[in-house]
């Protein structure tokens, strides 16, 4: 199959069989390998539905700049659907993410602006930054991808409908994280569309509220988590009537000796973000009846992540362990 260009390789990523997770839990783990879009990530979707939605509406023009503030992926996604199209990009990026991802936006030509990492009630944080650059800069379109819907939308239409035709409608859950929330929302709606005995599960890292605003309806951050594109304290656009039944939680520790473990058993190299939607399948995959099937989100690769999910230093320097057997990743939940 002849695709055009770089959006034109976008989507219809695998749907991989965990095979090893699945034969010890006795259920089926599918994850969607999102992290073989061209650009490495889930996000790809979200940067092309973005743009195409811009360009429709006139307020992306020729010769014009996108700008995002992002904790990466969207950005990297976005620089290159800007090189794609003739546009420039500005990223403006928090200085806790990992440098692999910065690096990467240099490489690919955005104009990169690191700055520190502060609460979203700072008029400093990257998201407001982003929003000021774009306001103040001569034909620059905001991508603003917490609150455009054009990001949900993408998965609706792409991530969702093939999840469900990779499955031949076999599926019995769907469990992700949340960042934005256009992921989760976008395919939950797309499967219960379908379906709506499909199970839909919000699998949220500590810090988040969004465990407590699904389950109780209130916006209740608890704890705290340092990974990297995932949970959120405020309800996003994107996120706001997603089609989600309840929410569980994971911890850092669990999503990285996930990360370790996908690695070592299933030959699957994928980041933090990636081990606690896998921590989230398995624990839902659990609860539901021998053979059933579910499935998750395999969001980027690991090797945006050597300098700390894959990192020695790292793990010991946050008392993370590797080589742990499945049974104690999943038994060691948050209470």
């Amino acid at each position: 199959m002849v695709v055009t260009g770089f959006s034109g390789a976008i989507g219809n990523t695998p749907l991989i069989e965990l095979r090893e997770l699945s034969r010890q839990l006795g259920r089926r783990v599918l994850g969607k390998a999102e992290f073989l879009n061209p650009g490495g990530s889930v996000k790809d979707r979200a940067a092309r539905g973005i743009v195409d939605d811009a360009e429709a509406r006139a307020v992306l023009q020729p010769g014009g700049t996108i700008v995002e503030g992002t904790a990466g992926n969207t950005g990297i996604a976005l620089a290159l659907v800007a090189n794609e199209r003739g546009y420039d990009s500005v990223i403006v990026v928090p200085d806790d993410q990992s440098r692999e991802k910065i690096e990467l936006l240099r490489a690919y030509g955005a104009d990169v602006r690191v700055v520190p990492a502060v609460a979203f009630t700072n008029p400093e944080n990257y998201y407001h930054v982003a929003r000021r650059i774009a306001e103040e800069l001569p034909g620059a379109f905001w991508a603003n991808q917490f609150e455009n819907t054009a990001n949900r939308r993408a998965h609706e239409a792409t991530t969702g409908p093939e999840i469900w035709q990779q499955c031949d409608g076999r599926i019995d859950a769907f469990v992700a994280a949340a960042g934005t929330g256009g992921t989760i929302a976008g395919v939950a709606a797309a499967l219960k569309a379908r379906n709506g005995e499909v199970l839909t599960v919000l699998c949220d890292p500590m810090g988040s509220a969004l465990y407590n605003y699904v389950n109780y309806g209130e916006l209740k951050p608890e704890g705290d988590s340092d990974l990297e594109g995932i949970g959120i304290k405020r309800l996003t656009a994107n996120f706001e009537g997603a089609p989600v039944d309840r929410a569980i939680r994971a911890t850092d520790a669990q999503a990285t000796a996930m990360a370790h473990w996908l690695l070592e058993h299933e030959g699957i190299f994928v980041g933090g973000s990636s081990g606690l939607n896998v921590v989230g399948a398995a624990t839902v995959a659990r609860e539901l009846p021998a053979g059933s099937t579910v499935v998750t989100i395999l969001c980027d690769g690991g090797g945006r992540y050597l300098s700390r999910t894959f990192n020695d230093a790292w793990l010991r320097e946050n008392n993370f362990a590797k080589g742990q057997r499945l049974a104690k990743i999943l038994e060691s939940a948050p209470h």
